[in-house]
């Protein structure tokens, strides 16, 4: 029996750019090992599988080509989408995703996908070197969460020329690092790449999970609730962000 399997760009309103995300709906529970074999076969940053719940709402898991994770943001947008668009969800009513990081629901307002998520701010780390060693800069901050490192540098511009030492961040216990910095455009409060040779990612193009990490710091630094964040990968893409306690709603379009 044939098993609807989608492509969606997340975090984008063009195709062929943001950040790719499979779909596959499943009719009931799959091994994880089959999962992980599907993922690998995609070779997409992550690819999502859905179950649907007999409440009404989704089981949802996230895997890397070569991992499982705990949280994916462009692959929950690209989920959402993908029920909307195929007539599996009504358009008014919110999806709830049951996830490793708790319930997530995405609601639609107008073009765009917002998704509840848990803040996950970074504490700062003592001693940085590994991580400036791998990336080739002078960071002003370092700090981790449950996930990843977060790197703070002065120039959006060296962020965007950087080319990082993948071998060397494949290193860092963690399963990616962010690089981030004051934004040089108008158009968003900060620029950021997110790096995860160790999950099986060089670089991935738009990463909204990292943004529960990013809202929070930027928040602080800004001392503003409302951010756009734009993430400068070859493909790229803009996630909006409204920090709310310990949630921050992400926002983003797909196709």
């Amino acid at each position: 029996m044939a098993i609807p399997l989608f492509l969606v760009d997340a975090f984008t309103d063009r195709p062929f750019a943001g950040n790719p995300a499979g779909v596959c709906l499943l009719d009931s529970h799959r091994d994880p090992q089959w999962m992980q074999a599907v993922a690998a076969e995609m070779n997409q940053a992550e690819t999502a599988f859905l179950h649907a719940r007999p409440d009404g709402e989704w089981d949802l898991r996230w895997f890397t080509p070569t991992i499982e994770v705990d949280l994916c943001g462009h692959a929950t947008l690209a989920s959402a989408h993908a029920l909307w668009e195929s007539g599996r969800a009504k358009v008014e009513s919110p999806i709830r995703f049951h996830t490793r990081s708790g319930v997530l629901s995405c609601t639609r307002n107008g073009e765009r996908i917002e998704m509840d998520f848990p803040a996950e701010p970074a504490t700062p780390v003592a001693a940085p070197a590994e991580e400036a060693f791998a990336l080739g800069v002078a960071p002003i901050f370092v700090g981790r969460n449950r996930m990843d490192m977060l790197v703070v540098i002065e120039s959006a511009a060296e962020l965007r020329q950087l080319v990082p030492d993948f071998a060397e961040v494949a290193k860092i216990k963690a399963r990616g690092v962010i690089l981030t910095a004051q934004s040089d455009v108008a158009e968003a409060d900060f620029v950021s790449r997110f790096f995860a040779p160790q999950s099986g990612i060089a670089e991935d193009p738009v990463t909204g999970s990292a943004h529960c990490c990013l809202g929070p710091y930027w928040r602080d630094v800004l001392h503003k609730d409302e951010l756009v964040g734009y993430q400068a990968s070859k493909r790229g893409g803009t996630v909006t962000m409204k920090c709310v306690g310990n949630r921050v709603i992400l926002g983003g379009s797909a196709v």
